[in-house]
């Protein structure tokens, strides 16, 4: 027999919407004014084999990276991977080690979308992860590695962030005669 739910019932639906894992070109960190500045002024971490350096942009940093207005499919998510010829020289080598760190991010980047999505003021997040190692190491460890290596990068992100509100000039107090800002 078929139990109909009542009027006030809520009908017993289950949805699961499963997010897709795949790496989009926006997560790409490819314009070289970007790569620039995240070398240059980015922060670093590492964890053995592979360090990175990143940077956390607001809307009005990412602006002013661009002269005709920020580009489209610029995501909040930005990364690149760099494997030194000096490190490993032959290219199937730096291909394979590549692939592997790719993978890793690929599957371990929930935390880094939450934390963007606790953080509305963070326009962009950049990373460049290089892989350190002289020799080819095996997907388990990248991983296991990559996840230390996110955890730590966001413990430091969110410390600065924390540091950075702080920093921010209070609001000015207004007059309630007229609308001047008095000074503080």
């Amino acid at each position: 027999m078929i139990s109909i739910p009542q009027d006030n019932e809520p009908l017993p639906v289950t949805i699961s919407v499963a997010r897709r894992l795949t790496l989009r070109k926006a997560e790409k960190l490819r314009h070289k004014s970007l790569v620039d500045t995240l070398f240059r002024e980015g922060n670093s971490t590492y964890v053995y084999p592979l360090r990175l350096v990143w940077r956390v942009m607001t809307t009005e940093m990412l602006e002013s990276s661009f002269r005709n207005g920020v580009p489209p499919r610029i995501g909040p998510l930005q990364m690149l991977i760099t494997i030194p010829k000096k490190k490993r020289r032959r290219a199937v080598d730096r291909v394979l080690m590549r692939r592997r760190i790719r993978e890793a991010y690929r599957l371990g980047r929930e935390p880094l979308r939450v934390w963007l999505s606790a953080h509305p003021e963070c326009r962009s997040l950049q990373m460049g992860f290089i892989y350190l190692a002289d020799k080819n190491l095996d997907y388990k460890t990248i991983s296991r590695k990559m996840e230390l290596l996110i955890q730590k990068m966001l413990t430091s992100a969110s410390q600065q962030a924390i540091v950075s509100v702080s920093q921010l000039p209070a609001e000015p107090q207004r007059n309630s005669d007229a609308n001047s800002v008095q000074p503080l």
